[in-house]
């Protein structure tokens, strides 16, 4: 049987947001049906609770179970390696971080992201530590997850049923990271350079350093809060379509692709990506 080319996932970036309730959602949905909802309209989702506080290996199971087969998940980096810690000596919160239970995701687990602060500056040593950190399979994963803390110790989860590769990206936010030498280090990790829309607050990076691609759509003219009109939908659906059969990228190799609407605030994010979608063939 010939390999599946490469697949577009569309999706949104987080799903609890009281002004989606009533209008994305159905008025009278339990919230604990919302995660659900969201999955029935798209085939992929940007998980941020990640970021802010290490879950719980229930909740990651929670969240495996509320969604249909060949749903995937990108799975934030928690700001304490990256705010925090500004990615130095993050060995043992990365090893937290990993065992907080993302591994019973299975199947389901997608890309990392890791996002990076405006005031946080490129320093190619520091680069160059934190990618080595970072496991590039389940396995890995779970061997690095095996060393953690006490902070996690009664609920720790780090159970891998099947070795799979895992994925990385990077979003940074200081046009210090404008630099060949960074393209070159994540290339050579195959780790993806983020492409972010933010109505200009922060640099708009095209480099492709990886066997995939991340898109995080901010909002095109003011952040978070605006959207984006058909033809935007249709620029966007042209240039992932670029990437998929490689005549987007320099070496003219297809590419998976990840897109995530986080213009969230007046809730044109779900309804963006469920218009991009569309236009790709990928709603559910």
């Amino acid at each position: 049987m010939a390999a599946a080319g490469p697949v577009a996932r569309i999706g949104i970036s987080g799903w609890r947001y009281a002004p989606w309730r009533g209008t994305f959602y159905p008025k009278g949905l339990p919230q604990r049906r919302e995660l659900e909802y969201a999955a029935g309209q798209l085939d992929s989702l940007e998980l941020n609770g990640s970021f802010y506080s290490l879950q719980r290996p229930s909740s990651w199971q929670q969240w495996r179970d509320a969604t249909p087969p060949g749903f995937v998940f990108a799975v934030k980096g928690g700001r304490y390696v990256t705010h925090m810690q500004r990615l130095r000596n993050t060995r043992p919160a990365l090893a937290n971080f990993f065992a907080s239970g993302m591994l019973a995701l299975g199947g389901k687990l997608g890309p990392f992201l890791w996002q990076t602060p405006e005031n946080l500056g490129y320093d190619p040593a520091v680069v160059e530590e934190f990618l080595a950190l970072l496991p590039r399979t389940t396995t890995a994963a779970a061997r690095l997850a095996s060393e953690h803390t006490d902070k996690v110790k009664d609920r720790a989860w780090f159970e891998v049923a099947e070795d799979r590769p895992l994925r990385h990206a990077m979003e940074v936010r200081s046009p210090t990271f404008i630099d060949e030498r960074f393209y070159e280090q994540l290339r050579r990790t195959n780790t993806a350079l983020v492409m972010a829309d933010s109505a200009g607050t922060w640099p708009m990076l095209d480099e492709v350093t990886a066997d995939f691609v991340y898109v995080r759509l901010h909002g095109k003219d003011e952040l978070y809060v605006s959207g984006y009109s058909d033809e935007d939908l249709d620029r966007w659906a042209g240039t992932v379509r670029g990437w998929l059969d490689g005549t987007g990228c320099p070496d003219r190799r297809g590419r998976d692709a990840y897109v995530y609407f986080d213009n969230d605030v007046k809730v044109h994010a779900p309804y963006n990506a469920m218009g991009l979608a569309e236009r790709l063939g990928r709603r559910p």
